[in-house]
């Protein structure tokens, strides 16, 4: 399969590059340069061919969605940085990606949309979001959003998977128990599992989080439909 992953920079991206480059051929992306061994293109994502270049000859695009922390740091506004890369980024690839013929794409969402929600309740898939204005948060709604919508025009089939905290086991170890930890191998194990699902409906949901006592979210959907077995434990 030919898989394009976006945020390169970002350790989720490149540990997904790394288990997946065994089996299938990896083009990596990022609005910065960065040095690695695979296939890699700067891109802006704009509403241009190069972004229409970039997903040429992909299966599926891998969204990881996560702007470097030196673009965010270098904007003059970085909550509308966010927002925008988010939305205006997210479209213009997805766009690309329908003029191009990719058939699938997964985006990396959060699971702090349900932050305000009481952490007893069993939340699960089918409840509603409910972002504070947080830009961090609240772009990822909006992301989620623009996702959905090309989706539901029917053009390519795209997998949401809302991801917990994410932790490597070493710092968890040194870190105060958190509820929604998602550690680094079962978020990657996620994602493989994402692609090796028929991706057959337009638009799915499933909640991403390690599963140990006390964790915060169901991921039953996750287990049932992708085979997801989260292995982290506390």
């Amino acid at each position: 399969m030919n898989i394009l992953i976006t945020s390169a920079a970002s350790a989720l991206a490149q540990g997904l590059a790394s288990a997946l480059s065994g089996e299938h051929q990896i083009r990596l992306t990022d609005l910065i340069d960065v040095e690695t061994d695979l296939e890699f293109v700067r891109c802006d994502l704009g509403h241009d061919e190069a972004t229409n270049k970039l997903v040429q000859g992909i299966d599926t695009i891998v969204h990881v969605a996560q702007l470097p922390p030196s673009v965010l740091a270098e904007s003059n506004q970085p909550e509308n940085t966010e927002i925008d890369f988010q939305i205006r980024c997210t479209y213009n690839l997805l766009m690309a990606a329908v003029e191009e013929n990719v058939s699938r794409a997964i985006y990396a969402s959060t699971l702090h949309l349900f932050d305000s929600h009481d952490e007893d309740w069993t939340v699960t898939e089918v409840w509603r979001p409910r972002p504070s204005t947080d830009a961090l948060i609240l772009s990822r709604y909006l992301g989620e959003f623009t996702c959905r919508e090309f989706a539901r025009e029917g053009h390519i089939n795209i997998a949401c998977l809302r991801l917990g905290t994410l932790v490597t086991a070493e710092a968890a170890a040194n870190q105060p128990f958190d509820s929604t930890w998602l550690e680094m191998n079962d978020a990657i194990h996620a994602f493989e599992c994402a692609l090796n699902t028929s991706g057959e409906r337009r638009w799915e949901i499933y909640h991403i989080q390690s599963e140990f006592p006390n964790s915060r979210f169901f991921i039953n959907k996750a287990k049932a439909s992708l085979e997801f077995n989260p292995q982290f434990s506390v």
